[in-house]
């Protein structure tokens, strides 16, 4: 039987020139509080690196992508095919790796008819679930400015956290079917839980926000049944959230981010524990 010849591995060629910034790496190092019932110890953590992946082919921006920052070889060629960019790994050609301080740019080159093919298409990633950045092509257009909330933080306690995220197991009718549904659910300022659910996190987010806006209600803070990234943080913020709660670990940008913001972010939720990473619950 004949056997199909296997290609020859993508190896980045990095161009000469001026330094660029540093590699990131995974992990990143953070100080934390835990908070066990009635008892707070500091703790040491590490979280994971989420950093903006900007795919260009052909010199020509085509989208970005939050993710870990390893494996970007693989990373480089898996996106390809399975988005169907390529149809072989002997068409793509890694021909740079970017690190800049808005996060990676992975050159890479393809046939001149794929690029056509790609130019035709109407939307980058268009109605993705995961974790790129819709529409977005640019590392400069990938992270972006974020809102500063109230200068007086929030006003939930570590009871608060637990209570409403208590509610929000109970109140997931899809995921319960299912099995396979994220769910958002933002606190107002009157203490009511506006909870929705979607195959998407950040779509669930958007969601809660949209019902408690329409309805003249002050969102006060969003909690989420998934990790705390990037976009969970920055949604919660633009829409004056003082506080954010997962019920996993937030990412290391999640976390910058949320200091840059003011916001109150909190994971490991899962009563009678929670991890605080930045700002502070009210005693009570």
């Amino acid at each position: 039987m004949a056997t199909e010849p296997v290609p020859e591995p993508v190896v980045p060629v990095l161009k000469e020139g001026p330094a660029r910034a540093a590699p990131a790496s995974p992990l990143q190092a953070v100080q934390a509080q835990r908070i066990e019932g009635a008892t707070t110890q500091r703790i040491r953590e590490e979280l994971a690196a989420e950093v903006p992946v900007a795919m260009q082919y052909n010199n020509r921006p085509h989208a970005v992508m939050l993710a870990t920052p390893a494996d970007l070889e693989d990373f480089a060629v898996g996106f390809a095919l399975t988005e169907r960019i390529v149809a072989a790994v002997a068409e793509l050609k890694l021909i740079d790796i970017q690190w800049t301080d808005q996060g990676v740019a992975l050159e890479m080159q393809i046939p001149a008819d794929r690029a056509v093919a790609l130019l035709a298409r109407d939307r980058n990633l268009t109605g993705r679930t995961g974790c790129g950045l819709c529409g977005t092509a640019t590392l400069e257009a990938a992270i972006r400015p974020v809102r500063r909330v109230s200068s007086a933080g929030t006003q939930l306690t570590a009871a608060d956290v637990w209570n409403g995220m208590r509610q929000l197991s109970k109140r997931q009718p899809l995921n319960a079917a299912t099995g396979s549904v994220h769910a958002a659910g933002m606190l107002t300022a009157d203490g009511t839980l506006t909870v929705r659910e979607d195959v998407g996190r950040h779509n669930a987010i958007d969601k809660a926000a949209g019902a408690v806006l329409r309805a003249g209600q002050r969102p006060e803070a969003l909690l989420v049944t998934s990790r705390a990234s990037y976009e969970v943080v920055h949604k919660a913020a633009e829409v004056g959230c003082t506080l954010v709660a997962a019920i996993s670990a937030p990412t290391a940008l999640a976390l910058q981010l949320a200091q840059e913001a003011g916001v109150t972010l909190i994971g490991w939720t899962r009563e009678p524990r929670l991890t605080l990473y930045c700002g502070a619950l009210r005693n009570g």
